[in-house]
This record gives C-alpha cells, structure tokens and sequence, in this order.
C-alpha cells in the first residue's frame, strides 16, 4: 500500500459533522479493503455517492480462452493490433487465468468513466502521456510510469499527447501493493527497498467537476459488467485522507539489484498481487565477476508462467527471435527456456544493458484469448532450434 496522504479539506475527527458552506453536510465514505481490516481513505462528497438513478446490464464479448494446449512458448507481436479507442473499451485482453487478466491498448481517445470493483489495476504506459482523473484527484501520466488504481475507484483515462498511448493493463481480482520484504512491522518501505515512498506520487488536490449529473459511470464487478446512471457527479470530492489511494511509479525510479554473478529474477520485483508478481527489467550494470556470463541462464519455470513485455532497449537474450519494443513473450510453466542461440557468447564482455521490460510471473497457467491467437508469431517456439514452424 503506499503511505499516508491528506489532500483538500477534512474535519479535525473522522466520522464527525463536517458543514457545507451553503448549509447541509458534506457525505461522508468510507473506502474500506479487507473487510475494513485494511488499508482505507475517507472521503467527502458534495452529494450522496450512492444515488443512483438507473442501472442496466452490459454485455461483454466473448474472449475465446484457450488453454495454452499443446504447451508451447508464444511471442505476441502486439503492435499488429490497430491502435484506436480508448484505455478501458479499447483494451485487448490476451491472457487469463483466475487471478489476473492481462491485456493491451492502444488508445487515442477518452475513456468514459469507469470502476473496476473485482480488484486493483496496473496500468503501465510504454508509450504516450494521459491524464488519469479519479474521485481522489488526477495524475498526469508519461511513458514509463508504473500507475496502481484500487479496488472500486471510480476514473477515466484522457490521452494528453500526441502520441498513441501504448499500455499494459494488469486486471487482478486482488490488491496490488509493494512486495512485503520491502516493508516493516508498520509498513515503512525498507532501506532494502529498490525503491521508497518518495517515488510514489498520488493526487496532490482534489478534482472537483461542477457538472451535476446525471452522469455514467461503468462498473466491472465479480457478476459482470454494469453500467450505473449517477444523480451527480462522482468527482466532487473536496477532501480525502488515508492509505488507499490511486498513484504512480515511474520505472526510472527503480534502483536496480546488481552482483558479480547474475541475479534471479526476484530481484527486478516491483509488485505482488494473489497470484502473481510484477518485475522490471531496467537499463542497468551487468555482471562483475572476471568470469560473469550477462546473458541470463536457461530456466525452467516450475511453479509459473513467465510474461514479458518489452518495451525498449536492446532485449540480447531475445535477439534473433524478431521480439522488439510491444511484444509480448509468454514462456509457460515445463517449458524450459532461455536466451536465443548465440547470445550468450555475444554478451561475454558486456558491461550494462539499455533493455526496459515488465515482467509478469503467475502461479496458475495462461489462457490465451481470440486476439492473442490473431497476433502470435507461428515460428518463435522453434526459434532456439534455429527453424520455422512444423508443417
């Protein structure tokens, strides 16, 4: 969870009489996690955050999951899928299992407002500037910023530049926080932490829109997907405080691990949900040993999948497959894989590499859906055997 904000105007007491200007109260709410045993923030509305008008059902297409049947390593060249459309709608979901949903966009316009109340997202920009405007406030958004929505917060996205807005979007059905090795007893970010709190940046003031309403606001839940007429405009919000609220990392931020040998992987670790981590593979020092091999090892994945987006740089382990910046590697659980024939002996000598991935490690198998099957490159599982795909 990130630490302790106070943003706009809040009475002395929490869950005492806080007087309107023009008569009446402010409404007060409550955004509790955990069974209000967790991280929470109280906010404080102009209007009743609860007075609905109209609500009906939305329909959601069919994804067409696979199991990933025959087993195979899969390279997703998402920047084949036409850029258009907006960071919610706009969103391609490519892979899936019960605790994370993992999907692209490339957007060009507003999203309309949205809450996702099945579980935290992240929501990673390789390309673009937005502006994410939220109940708690509004962050602005460049390349590179790691961006933590939580459970229930009801936004949208606004593309602020004139580029495309290249995304990953990690949907959980959990929250999405700090790894708790980085933490103390009290929930301080250690000094062992690649990263601290001040690299984690929340709203700075409230966000107040004088439109009244009636206004749409589109709720995924654990049932579905919802669409919810409000009376009033849900960012009229003029003060909040507490630990949950929406805030961004920029991945240059990141302080990477480093040793004389390679490193596992657990050392690029960003984030943590059920079920899944988050790392960052960032420009950094190679190996100092005398006898260091840079290139990474061959591995098995025993108890997870293995996503990697890749984003920029020199990718040396990949090089040779046809990955670049927007693919998507999937190396499955009892698939052994590693680095790309030659690139070991080619990275004897390196000393730093200019490569910039998100990684996603789950603990249950990836389905695949319609659109990852659309973009998936047929010859990459026989990449490291130097050939094209079986007839």
């Amino acid at each position: 969870m990130p630490y302790y904000r106070r943003v706009g105007d809040v009475p002395p007491k929490r869950h005492t009489q806080f007087d309107r200007p023009e008569g009446g109260l402010f409404a007060e709410e409550l955004m509790g996690s955990d069974g209000f045993s967790g991280a929470s923030a109280l906010l404080y509305h102009r209007h009743s955050p609860s007075a609905i008008v109209e609500a009906a059902a939305v329909d959601q297409p069919d994804l067409g999951l696979a199991p990933n049947d025959p087993l195979l390593p899969h390279h997703l060249r998402t920047t084949e899928l036409a850029p258009g459309g907006d960071l919610v709608g706009g969103r391609r979901p490519l892979l899936s299992n019960a605790d994370v949903r993992l999907s692209v966009a490339a957007a060009t316009d507003a999203s309309p407002l949205y809450r996702d109340a099945v579980g935290d997202q992240l929501v990673y920009l390789r390309t673009g500037e937005a502006r994410l405007e939220t109940s708690f406030g509004a962050l602005d958004c460049v390349a590179g910023d790691h961006v933590i929505i939580p459970t229930s917060t009801t936004h949208r996205w606004l593309p602020t530049g004139p580029d495309v807005v290249h995304a990953l979007i990690i949907e959980a059905r959990s929250h999405i926080g700090p790894p708790p090795r980085y933490r103390s007893a009290t929930g301080q970010l250690l000094e062992q932490s690649p990263y601290c709190e001040r690299d984690l940046h929340g709203p700075s003031e409230p966000l107040v829109v004088d439109d009244e309403g009636p206004v749409d606001v589109l709720v995924r839940h654990r049932g579905g997907l919802t669409r919810h007429r409000l009376a009033h405009h849900p960012f009229d919000v003029v003060g909040w405080d507490g630990y949950l609220h929406p805030y961004r990392f920029a991945v240059a931020d990141f302080e990477p691990i480093t040793g004389r040998i390679h490193q596992p992987p657990p050392v690029h670790q960003t984030f943590a949900g059920s079920g899944f981590v988050v790392c960052a593979f960032v420009p950094r020092k190679l190996d100092y040993h005398p006898r260091s091999v840079p290139a990474p090892y061959h591995h098995a994945n025993v108890d997870s999948d293995e996503v990697l987006y890749y984003c920029d740089g020199d990718f040396t382990s990949r090089k040779g497959s046809g990955i670049g910046p927007g693919s998507i590697s999937l190396h499955p659980a009892g698939f052994v894989h590693g680095p790309q024939p030659g690139s070991v002996e080619a990275s004897i000598g390196a000393e730093a590499t200019t490569e910039l991935a998100i990684m996603i490690d789950t603990f249950a198998p990836l389905e695949l859906s319609e659109h990852a099957r659309r973009c998936d490159d047929p010859s990459y599982a026989w990449s490291w055997a130097g050939g094209a795909a079986p007839t």
